[in-house]
């Protein structure tokens, strides 16, 4: 962002929006045709953020909050992550079949008021609010959902009446200490799905999220043994209908089916909307040789790497929560074979566990890891887990300094509309009384945008922000940048060509 640089940077970086209407203020036309200077490619990178909401976990802090602390809270996580530079943010909307936005399917989640069913008051919808927020900021807002679980131990509240397990119990099983949505129901994939594009229709939101909770993890009962889930109904009503997998294969074969369903399903309604999924970071110990782990093809039901060769998302971010000197998951090991796996070239984003920064690692393990995966080749960004390890801390503190000291721009996806959007009109003006240079723009094309790229040059060095699309102006104090370059930003993420001025020409 603009003021984010320091004066040793550019002289030019404070901003007098306020200006652009003075009656001193004088328009012409830019000299947009046949630039002197053509920009740079922008630099492109997935950085994003989770922000948990299941067990209060991120946000809110605690469930119950007064309306004006949760829209705080909110605010200042999307102000840090922007701060920092980071361009998504991935919001837990629905971690046990409840809602923290406006539904008429789902009931209001205690995480959010304290008790399931009840809404905030004064009443907001808090999926908007941040949707509003980051957009402003020139964030993405990716709406991440838990597909199947319906409660978890962590819940207080008695079940409110129009919650799933009270409306449609039979879709829903106790097992342990939680109640799961059975997979295996086809009516439960169409309960959730419906769910899910209920929120991309209504919102503005960028993508659509599911992180590694297919199957339960296993619980186990009171002596210790392994309970399994208990499915047994859909599983009789799979063989009495002629199916031939095994028990096993058929619950792999029910998330695959969810998950090919769901990335159908988005694309189908708003193509530019991405689907993200984030499994467990081993698809199976020994693959690649050496790597020791937790199975989750066997105990998740989880095939991963099939979801990836089938191309059923748009970016896949692998949950690689381990060091780079670890011997039996190594984070850069399993980093190359995920790569390798990749024959769609989805945008690969590997999960990085900085919350474990002061506790088992230093920061500079994360500064480490990200800076593995960019020399990568076949990688497009990471994604932090959580939000909460970058809240004021030395590792903030770090990216900000040493690996994000631009921003960046969310990779393409492949198999997208790759046309970039028609080159806007821009105009140079001046404010007399205070000597600012103001930039205007205006659309030229017939399509809704996502925002503006806007590149300035100074000396030999550029910067670049993205600004939201209902933001169509910017001012600069003299000295201003020698050139500025304003590009449309479409849906799909593709830029088209710019308009380019040069300010103060000659110099």
């Amino acid at each position: 962002m603009f003021g984010l640089f320091t004066p040793q940077q550019v002289k030019w970086t404070q901003c007098l929006f306020a200006l652009l209407f003075s009656t001193t203020f004088s328009i012409h036309a830019a000299r947009t045709t046949q630039p002197r200077i053509e920009p740079p490619a922008p630099p492109r990178e997935f950085r994003g953020v989770w922000v948990a909401s299941v067990a209060n976990i991120d946000w809110p802090s605690r469930p119950g909050l007064p309306v004006a602390q949760q829209q705080a809270e909110l605010e200042a996580i999307i102000d840090q992550a922007a701060s920092i530079k980071l361009n998504a943010i991935i919001l837990q909307v629905r971690p046990a079949c409840d809602a923290l936005y406006a539904s008429s399917i789902e009931p209001w989640s205690e995480y959010l008021t304290g008790r399931m069913g009840k809404a905030p008051e004064p009443f907001y919808d808090p999926l908007e609010f941040a949707i509003n927020k980051a957009h402003a900021r020139g964030l993405e807002l990716h709406a991440w959902f838990n597909p199947f679980r319906a409660r978890h131990p962590s819940a207080k509240s008695p079940p409110s009446p129009n919650h799933v397990s009270q409306t449609r119990p039979a879709l829903v099983k106790t097992y342990g200490k939680h109640l799961w949505l059975d997979p295996g129901e086809k009516a439960v994939q169409d309960y959730s799905i419906k769910v899910i594009l209920d929120v991309v229709r209504r919102y503005d939101v960028d993508g659509v999220h599911i992180d590694d909770y297919f199957y339960p993890y296993k619980e186990k009962d009171e002596e210790g043994k392994v309970l399994d889930f208990p499915d047994e109904t859909s599983w009789q009503k799979y063989q009495k209908s002629g199916g031939k997998l095994s028990r096993t294969d058929w619950r792999r074969e029910n998330v695959n089916r969810f998950i090919e369903r769901l990335f159908n399903a988005v694309k189908s309604e708003k193509s530019w909307v991405k689907v993200g999924v984030s499994p467990f970071g081993i698809w199976r110990p020994g693959f690649p040789a050496g790597i020791k782990g937790y199975d989750p093809y066997e105990n998740l039901y989880a095939d991963s790497r099939y979801w990836l060769q089938k191309g059923w998302m748009d970016y896949f971010v692998p949950q690689l929560y381990w060091s780079l000197g670890a011997k039996e998951q190594s984070f850069s090991r399993l980093l190359e074979w995920w790569v390798e796996q990749n024959t769609k070239q989805v945008l690969l984003c590997p999960g990085i566990n900085s919350r474990n920064v002061g506790t088992t690692w230093e920061y500079t393990e994360i500064i480490k890891q990200i800076q593995t995966t960019r020399r990568q080749p076949g990688t497009s960004g990471h994604v932090h887990w959580s939000i909460k390890a970058l809240q004021k801390t030395a590792l903030a503190d770090a990216l900000g300094r040493e690996l994000y000291a631009n921003c960046a721009l969310p990779p393409v996806c492949p198999n997208q509309k790759k046309s970039g959007p028609p080159k806007p009109k821009a105009y140079l003006g001046g404010n007399a009384s205070t000597g600012a240079i103001n930039i205007i723009w205006e659309s030229s094309s017939k399509t809704t945008l996502k925002g503006w790229v806007v590149q300035a040059k100074s000396g030999s060095s550029w910067f670049t922000e993205v600004l939201p699309r209902d933001r169509a102006s910017i001012s600069f104090r003299t000295p201003a940048p020698d050139v500025v370059a304003i590009s449309a930003l479409d849906r799909w993420g593709n830029i088209g060509t710019p308009a380019v001025l040069q300010p103060q020409p000659g110099r």
